[in-house]
C-alpha cells in the first residue's frame, strides 16, 4: 500500500511540474499559413507542454494591432517588409526576425478544368468575378496586381474584381462561387505538393516580388521561453519543416542572412 502510494505521489509531482512549466502564449498568423500552423502548434504542444493560442488574419491588420499593443507574443507575417517595419520601431525582441516561408501564387477555380495551366482564362475574360485580397492589407492581394500589371490585364479586369480582405476571405469567395476565380496563395489548395480540388494556374514566381514570410517574436513576448521555443521549433525542426513542405511553400530562403529594414 505504502508503495502504491508513493507511486502515485511521484506521479502527481511529475505531472505537476510538466503543467507548471507549461506557457500559453498568443500567436498572430498570416491567413495564408492557417492550415499549416494549425499542425504545427499541434505539434509543437504534444513536444513541449507549451500552448501556441492562434488568431489568423490579414498582415496589415495584424500590424495595426501590434502598433496599439495587442498581446501577440509571436507573429508569423506574409511578407518580410511588415516585420521590418516593426523591427525598425522597436517593436520586437531584438534579432528573432528570420524567413520563415516562401509563398507561392495560384489562380484557383472550384470548378475543375475551368483554370488553364497558363492562366489565358484571364485574358479570355468569360468570367462574371475575379477575387483578389486587398493589396494594401494582404500580400498576397498585392502579388497579385503586379500579376495583371505584367499581364497588362489590370485596366481590363478591374471591373470584375471583388475585394477579400485577407486571403482567407478572398478564397471564400471562390470557394462560395460567387467569384469563379480567385487569387489565393497555393497553400490553401495544396497538400502534399498536390492539388486538393478544382483547377488552378500555379502563377510563374518571375511575375510577381518574391513573397518572403517572416517570423518574429514581439515585444509582450519577449521574455517568453515559450515564445523563444516555438520560433525555434518553426525554424529548425524537421517535423515543422515537412510541415510547411508539404503546404507548397519553399524553404532554401529561410537559413539565408536577413536583409536590414531601411
Amino acid at each position: 500500500m505504502k508503495k502504491l502510494c508513493l507511486a502515485l505521489l511521484v506521479a502527481f509531482s511529475l505531472s505537476f511540474g510538466l503543467s507548471a512549466q507549461a506557457d500559453e502564449f498568443q500567436v498572430a498568423v498570416a491567413a495564408n499559413f492557417t492550415k499549416p500552423a494549425e499542425e504545427i502548434a499541434k505539434l509543437f504542444e504534444a513536444k513541449t507542454g507549451h500552448k501556441a493560442v492562434l488568431s489568423f488574419g490579414s498582415t496589415g491588420n495584424f500590424y495595426s494591432q501590434i502598433k496599439q499593443e495587442a498581446p501577440f507574443a509571436v507573429f508569423l507575417a506574409a511578407d518580410s517588409a511588415t516585420p521590418q517595419k516593426l523591427e525598425a520601431e522597436n517593436l520586437i525582441k531584438p534579432n528573432s526576425r528570420f524567413t520563415y516561408a516562401k509563398g507561392a501564387l495560384a489562380l484557383w477555380s472550384k470548378r475543375p478544368r475551368y483554370v488553364d495551366d497558363k492562366g489565358d482564362v484571364l485574358k479570355k475574360n468569360q468570367f462574371e468575378k475575379l477575387a483578389v485580397a486587398d493589396p494594401k492589407l494582404a500580400p498576397y492581394g498585392k502579388a497579385a496586381y503586379e500579376v495583371l500589371a505584367k499581364l497588362g490585364l489590370d485596366k481590363t479586369l478591374e471591373s470584375k474584381i471583388v475585394t477579400g480582405n485577407n486571403i482567407t476571405q478572398t478564397f471564400q469567395f471562390a470557394e462560395s462561387g460567387n467569384a469563379q476565380i480567385a487569387f489565393i496563395a497555393w497553400s490553401q489548395v495544396c497538400k502534399d505538393g498536390k492539388l486538393t480540388e478544382g483547377s488552378v494556374w500555379n502563377v510563374p514566381s518571375d511575375l510577381y516580388s518574391p513573397i518572403l514570410q517572416d517570423l518574429v517574436i514581439l515585444k509582450p513576448g519577449q521574455d517568453s521561453a515559450a515564445a523563444q521555443a516555438f520560433a525555434d521549433y518553426v525554424k529548425t525542426d524537421p517535423d515543422a519543416r515537412k510541415v510547411i513542405l508539404s503546404y507548397g511553400y519553399e524553404l532554401e530562403e529561410v537559413d539565408a542572412p536577413m536583409k536590414k529594414a531601411s
